[in-house]
């Protein structure tokens, strides 16, 4: 099996658990582990696969806690660093009863990852990396890091996967910005993941298949567009099906575009050579079809890390 190295942030979110309030009036919070590429190496590993995580946190109770979550869910944490003089980034979100989000957001220790404390041999010998740039491509010093281990994945063979995983309250005023880092990132990727609503920003058409066209141009061998319950849309220069969802009665869908990706990664590294993903369309329709029931398993229940199902309980759905 391969191990799949997930490459990003890694923080602590504080939840608002009071109902329909701002951050303003908000006294009661919850403390969980957060960061889309470490969820997406946690539901690797949950699924039995080989995960890694590289990225920094503090040496403080925050980045301890965040690095003990990993290690419980088996995640190989010997590239997550530990930054005795930054403090753990923290996110602090709560929802109005329409769903919009009160986001504060305090970086830490994750934007200042510098290729200098990385060892790269040990970088090479994963076979698949993914990325996922909610946060890493914002600043320096990490968004030196997160290029430059692209460009040295494409270079070596290594299956890239890249999830541009948009988000307003961060890149607000500078939607250009990532639109032309996200198209870098898809020109070097294996496996691209996108939102439709992110197909149509960085792509800027409305019409579902010229973006998937463009993305293909661009260098994207497969891409996977979530739809929610309507389900996902895998494309290849070859071939595009979409692939229904289970129904289920959602409760939170916090993580569930995570669980896909992680879910469809951990069964892409069980092949021999990952790159053969991208050129069958059975293997798309099979592996697809098993990744949509787990990101809508975790939409049964609260949290991200904690809603991640095992193999035994996404094999029940399927039963």
């Amino acid at each position: 099996m391969n191990t799949v190295l997930c490459v990003g942030e890694l923080l602590i979110d504080f939840f608002c658990t009071e109902a329909d309030v701002s951050l303003t009036e908000g006294r009661h919070f919850t403390k969980q582990a957060g960061g889309a590429p470490a969820n997406v190496s946690a539901a690797i590993a949950r699924l039995g696969g080989h995960s890694a995580f590289l990225g920094k946190v503090g040496a403080d109770p925050f980045g301890l806690f965040l690095k003990q979550t990993l290690e419980e869910q088996s995640v190989d944490t010997s590239m997550l660093l530990l930054d005795p003089a930054a403090p753990t980034t923290l996110a602090f979100v709560s929802r109005s009863a329409s769903g919009e989000r009160d986001f504060v957001f305090h970086r830490g220790a994750d934007q200042l990852l510098r290729l200098e404390e990385l060892d790269r041999a040990a970088v090479q010998d994963a076979s698949m990396l993914h990325f996922g740039s909610a946060t890493a491509l914002l600043a320096e010093p990490f968004r030196e890091v997160y290029i430059t281990l692209m460009d040295d994945a494409k270079a070596n063979g290594q299956f890239i996967s890249f999830d541009p995983n948009y988000r307003g309250d961060l890149w607000a005023g500078r939607q250009e910005e990532f639109i032309t880092l996200s198209r870098d990132g898809i020109s070097k990727a294996d496996l691209v993941k996108v939102s439709d609503e992110e197909l149509q920003l960085i792509t800027s058409q409305a019409d579902c298949n010229a973006a998937l066209d463009l993305l293909h141009e661009w260098g994207a061998r497969a891409v996977a567009v979530t739809l929610g319950k309507d389900g996902t849309l895998i494309s290849s220069p070859d071939s595009r099906l979409l692939v229904p969802s289970i129904t289920i009665e959602s409760i939170d869908s916090t993580g569930a575009g995570d669980a896909f990706i992680g879910a469809l990664l951990c069964r892409i590294s069980q092949l021999a050579h990952p790159a053969e993903f991208t050129r069958s369309a059975e293997l798309q329709r099979d592996f697809v079809t098993f990744a949509n029931r787990v990101g809508a398993i975790v939409c049964t229940k609260i949290g991200a890390i904690a809603a991640l199902p095992t193999l035994d309980e996404v094999q029940e759905y399927a039963g």
